[in-house]
């Protein structure tokens, strides 16, 4: 099996068309058609169904993707342990998170990230789902739930709160509930189908306070933390929502502070083949770093308030 052969199929078995791969490869169509049937000639089986719709591995060209992928993570996993300096951490580092985390905790700590280790390139990879740490289609993660698989290191960073928040332009228009019951008379913006959250009681504003047999319906549902926020923040209802969303808006006020929703644990995970990786360390370190100024002026605000 001629090797720029394997690295066209595995292209195009990612990308599920030979347009997207060639444009990935800087080749054409033809050419990447032309190796493609190559590589099948040479094997005696087809390695694709075409169809209209673009290309779908054959049961054959399933064993030979996985394969291939594998060799592919080693040989990255190789370069990089090869290419990494002596002296300061550098190379290419992809981290994965979601996007409401990275849009309000982690991307705005990066550009001190950087200033400090300019040779590191950071990839973010904002993904709702899980990427498989495993075989490298990322190198660290931020999630909000242990880990369990037995490959990884995982290392716990902090505990968020989730509470009730507005805007203050809803509560100078609507007023401010000054118990749970109130929020009965009020819109409540919830979450709709197909969002993936660490906590199963999602909507748990909607049942908070509620009188026995009151279905409390959203005013808006949304299926995006991020959109959840940005919507609260525009005065469009109330809403709950956890509290590395809300520290950096000054549009948002917390309400009703004993109604408190379930608790998210933020855990850095990566695969345990890279636990002496420089880059990695770095980045370890610094988010640990972070996560502790982050608790002391948790503590320190809760002090104030009591």
């Amino acid at each position: 099996m001629d090797w720029d052969r394997l690295k066209v199929f595995y292209a195009v078995a990612q990308s599920g068309s030979f347009t997207k791969a060639g444009d990935k490869l800087g080749l054409s169509q033809s050419a990447i058609s032309r190796q493609v049937s190559k590589l099948e000639d040479g094997l005696s089986v087809s390695l694709f169904h075409r169809h209209a719709r673009g290309l779908i591995l054959t049961e054959q060209g399933d064993i030979l993707y996985q394969t291939v992928k594998d060799i592919f993570t080693k040989l990255a996993t190789a370069e990089n342990a090869i290419t990494e300096s002596k002296d300061r951490p550098k190379g290419p580092l992809r981290v994965t998170v979601t996007s409401s985390l990275c849009a309000a905790w982690i991307s705005p700590m990066m550009p001190e990230f950087i200033d400090m280790y300019p040779e590191i390139q950071v990839t973010l990879l904002m993904e709702e789902g899980e990427l498989d740490l495993a075989m490298r289609e990322a190198d660290v993660a931020i999630r909000m739930f242990q880990p369990k698989q037995p490959d990884v290191v995982h290392r716990h960073l902090m505990k968020f709160e989730n509470g009730v928040y507005a805007s203050t332009d809803y509560l100078k228009r609507n007023g401010v509930p000054s118990k749970p019951e109130d929020l009965d008379s009020h819109k409540i913006i919830g979450f709709g189908e197909g969002q993936r959250t660490p906590y199963d009681n999602v909507n748990w504003v909607l049942n908070a306070g509620a009188k026995p047999g009151l279905d409390r319906k959203p005013a808006m549902k949304v299926n995006n933390l991020v959109t959840l926020g940005q919507a609260c923040e525009a005065g469009l209802g109330i809403a709950g929502l956890p509290g590395y969303m809300v520290q950096h808006s000054p549009k948002l006020t917390r309400i009703l502070d004993e109604l408190k929703g379930p608790p998210v644990d933020v855990y850095l995970v990566y695969p345990a083949e890279l636990r002496h990786s420089k880059r990695l360390r770095v980045f370890r370190d610094f988010m640990v770093r972070k996560a502790l100024e982050h608790n002391k002026q948790a503590d320190a605000k809760l002090a104030t308030a009591v």
